[in-house]
């Protein structure tokens, strides 16, 4: 079972989006507030039809604009969990998720409803209404209403934003481990990084609609196909360069930034005198002793910044006499501990040669 869509509309929410998503995984849409994600979700169940585009699951067409098609919510079977649960305040959890089973006879619904909150570890509170749950505890319960519909396709709209970080982080485990035992396309929408990159198999990079990227989160973290892209991902450390030498014999595209040459992979794209965007992931930014300062990309650094948190410390360093030349890079704690990172510390830095990506340069990034 593969879920395919191309949704096309001018509004209200411009969308120019391609979505893909084969049984067995999960796709995460990621994007700034107003990116159309929802909006998406939506037009896949059969909520919102948009202007133009198609929407096909396995065999089945559901939206066709230009053929007339239209399949009605109630015939595509999508199960939708909200990001606010939507269930039904009067109705105890037992009855929620019954309200999904109009497929089965009559005499069979509670069974089946006792399974799927069993499955959802809810086995005790069959009686409780909303109200009488806890946050993820309502969060459960839908996904059991979601899942008892038999789906074809499974939609989360942002369903752990409206719970703490604990109860969010329990859930999520929970999730890996249901997921495991559904064969059909899981699609997610949220605005946590850390979240999609646990969770997801693909990547969607959403802006103003339109889609950027689809790739694994590895891969999208490491290789941005645009700065946008890396701009929203949250990466930090993204530049402006320019291409002096180009060698395909040695793989290499040499790039001058703020007067430091920096050995980046070949990219045959560009000429020598282009301008470029050149991004370096924070993994790709290592910490090196004085006497490995002779290392190809290294360079002398003050640092500026040292934030720690759960054993990492995230820390940026001012590169140069400019203010604005600033890398970031990740370490754990102890070792920043040991090797005196703090606010005013000198220190060296390499950039990894592969590590480095260039795009385009893009308008909204400015000069650094």
């Amino acid at each position: 079972m593969r879920l395919v869509a191309r949704l096309e509309q001018s509004a209200p929410i411009p969308l120019a989006a391609d979505i893909a998503c084969d049984s067995g995984e999960l796709l995460a849409l990621v994007g700034p507030s107003g990116s159309g994600k929802s909006t998406i979700l939506r037009c896949l169940a059969g909520l919102h039809r948009p202007s133009g585009g198609r929407v096909r699951c396995g065999d089945e067409i559901w939206f066709d604009a230009s053929g007339g098609v239209d399949v009605s919510p109630q015939q595509r079977r999508v199960g939708f969990v909200f990001q606010h649960y939507a269930l039904f305040p009067h109705l105890s959890a037992l009855a929620n998720v019954m309200v999904a089973l109009q497929h089965l006879p009559a005499r069979a619904r509670a069974a089946q409803a006792r399974h799927w909150l069993a499955r959802s570890r809810l086995e005790g509170l069959e009686d409780r209404r909303p109200a009488e749950l806890s946050g993820g505890q309502q969060q459960r319960v839908a996904i059991a209403r979601a899942l008892a519909r038999e789906p074809q396709v499974l939609l989360l709209d942002e369903p752990f934003s409206a719970l703490d970080q604990v109860t969010r982080r329990k859930l999520l485990r929970q999730l890996i481990e249901l997921r495991r035992s559904l064969a059909i396309p899981i699609i997610l929408v949220t605005h946590d990084l850390e979240e999609a990159a646990l969770l997801a198999d693909n990547m969607t990079v959403l802006h103003h609609g339109r889609t950027l990227q689809t790739a694994p989160p590895g891969e999208l973290l490491a290789r941005p196909a645009s700065a946008l892209v890396a701009r929203l991902t949250d990466q930090p450390n993204v530049f402006i360069g320019r291409v002096i030498e180009q060698s395909p014999c040695t793989d290499t595209t040499l790039i001058d930034w703020h007067g430091q040459p920096l050995q980046a992979a070949h990219h045959a794209e560009f000429a020598v005198g282009d301008r470029i965007c050149w991004i370096v992931p924070e993994a790709g930014v290592i910490l090196v002793r004085d006497h490995q300062a002779e290392r190809e990309n290294t360079l002398g650094a003050i640092v500026s910044e040292r934030l720690a948190w759960r054993g990492h410390a995230t820390v940026t360093a001012r590169v140069g006499d400019d203010g604005d030349a600033t890398l970031s890079f990740a370490i754990g704690s102890a070792v920043a501990q040991r090797r005196g990172i703090v606010p005013g510390a000198r220190i060296a830095l390499q950039l990894q040669k592969p590590a480095i990506c260039l795009t385009p340069v893009d308008p909204a990034i400015g000069s650094h």
